[in-house]
């Protein structure tokens, strides 16, 4: 079992190749691999050319994990997803034929074209790495994750995402418009005829695999340990959703534990084998900002999430 000293240092590594790739976009990026080592599900969000897609298939690319991508569109259907039972001639009987969702890596691109019942179809897997199939449970990969991208939901053709599929991604990482000098960089690599997408993603090299992947969150989990007042902490700043005037609907237990395994996983990710309430601080808006609904009279006084995160957060007191 490694060391959250080892383990840093390969996701170090990690970092290093995914810089290579993402010009700039520094938050997003330790973001992303934040929620990877916690073993939770992420949800990228931005207006299309920004780099969502390309981070997910560089990030698969660095896993030595299967890796499946289904772009999903509005005829989409739940089989296309999960997979069915076909009838074999041969044997004849049914037989199980496993879809995408099998896998230990999956890119779900741009999410939100595809109606609520196939989205549906992801509930299960993303809860419990399982799926069912006219009553017979199949099991997933112990490390399945989902790279789900979407455009924002004010796009034409886009579907919101349901509440209880929401909650089940640990993290929603929006991603703006690069900096004008990262912009810079990128036009010149593509000027002297270096395309990102296919030289540079196809000479990634896998710095983790599959099972290392899965004892590496263990490690993480049972390492790195967390004080009575930063639990305290976690639930306060959780509890506070559910009981402001601003809010319709609260986070749930669901994001108190996403709190609580991301910030260990920022912990181990800088060396550290304890969570700091600045680790706690960081990951408040990506964590709980897709959990929580504002009231429709909030809405109309044009109150942002970011502003009501804010708010709760410096009501509660920090502890030392």
């Amino acid at each position: 079992m490694q060391s959250i000293t080892e383990i840093a240092s390969r996701f170090a590594q990690f970092r290093e190749q995914l810089d290579g790739i993402i010009l700039g976009q520094q938050r997003v990026k330790a973001l992303a691999t934040t929620s990877l080592l916690a073993g939770g599900h992420m949800l990228l969000e931005g207006v299309p050319g920004t780099g969502k897609t390309l981070l997910s298939l560089a990030m698969a690319r660095l896993l030595g994990c299967r890796f499946r991508r289904i772009q999903f569109t509005p005829d989409l259907m739940p089989a296309d997803l999960v997979g069915a039972n076909v009838f074999n001639q041969k044997a004849q009987e049914f037989s199980f034929r496993p879809g995408p969702l099998f896998t230990d890596i999956l890119l779900a691109d741009e999410i939100n074209r595809t109606p609520p019942r196939t989205q549906a179809a992801l509930l299960e897997s993303m809860q419990e790495n399982a799926a069912t199939v006219d009553g017979t449970r199949y099991e997933i990969s112990p490390v399945f994750t989902v790279f789900a991208t979407q455009n924002p939901v004010e796009f034409e053709g886009t579907y919101p995402l349901p509440e209880a599929q929401r909650d089940r991604f640990l993290m929603k990482i929006s991603i703006d418009f690069p900096e004008a000098a990262d912009e810079s960089r990128m036009l010149e690599s593509y000027a002297a005829g270096l395309r990102l997408h296919d030289d540079m993603v196809a000479a990634l090299q896998p710095v983790i695999t599959a099972q290392e992947l899965f004892e590496v969150r263990r490690t993480v989990a049972r390492g790195v340990r967390v004080e009575p007042q930063i639990i305290r902490y976690i639930q306060e700043l959780v509890s506070k959703t559910r009981n402001d005037e601003a809010v319709q609907i609260g986070a749930g237990p669901r994001a108190s534990l996403a709190l609580l395994e991301s910030s260990r996983a920022a912990a181990a990710l800088e060396g550290r084998d304890f969570i700091t309430p600045d680790d706690v601080k960081s990951l408040v808006a990506p964590v709980l900002a897709h959990r929580v609904t504002l009231s429709p009279e909030a809405e109309m006084e044009g109150m942002a999430l970011e502003d009501l995160l804010a708010r709760i957060f410096d009501a509660v007191e920090v502890p030392r």
